[in-house]
């Protein structure tokens, strides 16, 4: 018995997609890739740079102040009488 025409070509398209994943996983963006994206196209070329070198010198002073606080602390350690404890 052969089977009607209908049937081979739905049996033919149901081969092919049964060979896909039966859910596509799509994440959603994370909120520093939607800031990342929103701000290349608010910010262009020269704003961007400007905001990048202004980080930079946030995280430079950041730095210098650390390095501050410990030469304080290893100066006042060795202005102490007593034990070096440094």
């Amino acid at each position: 018995m052969q089977a009607a025409p209908g049937t081979a070509a739905t049996a033919t398209a149901t081969r092919a997609t049964s060979a896909l994943p039966t859910t596509l996983t799509v994440r959603p963006p994370s909120v520093t890739g939607a800031l990342r994206a929103l701000e290349g196209l608010l910010l262009r070329g020269g704003q961007r740079t400007a905001r990048r070198n202004a980080w930079t010198a946030v995280l430079e002073d950041r730095r210098r102040a650390r390095d501050r606080r410990a030469a304080q602390h290893v100066l006042e350690a060795l202005e102490a009488p007593g034990p070096q404890a440094t």
